[in-house]
């Protein structure tokens, strides 16, 4: 499998590619804001895009979409994910190539969330940072939030995490390293306790030195 991070400028954001080295077929995720930097990534690879994926509907990881739309052969691009009114309700995979992609849903910081899942990297978008989680604006969606990342602590300890943004102190981290590391996560046992930390966490960051 051929994977590719891009720093793609904005608010520090991340996109993916991946790849299958046999076909040369790959999938985009969140190919904004900066999408020089991700038509150079896909030029420098070699590969045909054949899906365009959006982690979340918001302009910072959907508004590229329309560059990538055509593939350089001029093939249609398949779009999934990419407004709020097309959204995954249910998890699904696709194929490419000999690859495997679960598309999971996980909403809470939008009702459209999800994450993508290839082989051993798990591409979170806007739902898991590294050392922190993605925001939500009342109870009902911190709560759809917490049901979401207890669902993605069940993979296995090894799986990768590639977040939508730079946020944490490196690039990129494992299930296991959030599950010893990240507050959010120690608190997945109690919906209290996270919800407090959520309404508190510019305090607790201040007090525990983090950034």
């Amino acid at each position: 499998m051929i994977f590719k991070q891009i720093d793609s400028g904005g608010d520090r954001n991340f996109a993916y590619l991946i790849g299958d080295a046999a076909t040369k077929e790959a999938i985009l995720i969140d190919p904004s804001p900066d999408t020089e930097a991700v038509s150079e990534a896909i030029e420098s690879s070699g590969l045909e895009l054949k899906y365009l994926i959006n982690t979340h509907y918001h302009y910072d990881h959907s508004s590229g979409n329309e560059c990538f739309k055509v593939s350089k052969k001029g093939n249609p691009v398949k779009l999934i994910n990419c407004s709020k009114e097309i959204e995954i309700k249910d998890e699904y995979t696709l194929k490419l190539g000999e690859i495997e992609i679960r598309l999971i849903p996980t909403p809470g910081h939008t009702p459209d969330s999800i994450c993508i899942k290839a082989e051993n990297k798990l591409i979170t978008g806007d739902t898991l940072f590294v050392g922190k989680i993605g925001g939500t604006y009342n109870k009902k969606e911190a709560e759809s939030e917490f049901e979401s990342l207890k669902k993605l602590m069940l993979l296995s300890p090894d799986t990768e995490i590639w977040p939508g943004h730079n946020y944490g102190t490196r690039p990129s981290s494992t299930i296991k390293d959030e599950i010893n590391d990240n507050p959010f996560i120690k608190r997945l046992s109690n919906f209290s306790d996270f919800l407090w930390l959520k309404e508190n966490w510019a305090a607790y960051k201040k007090e525990h030195g983090l950034v």
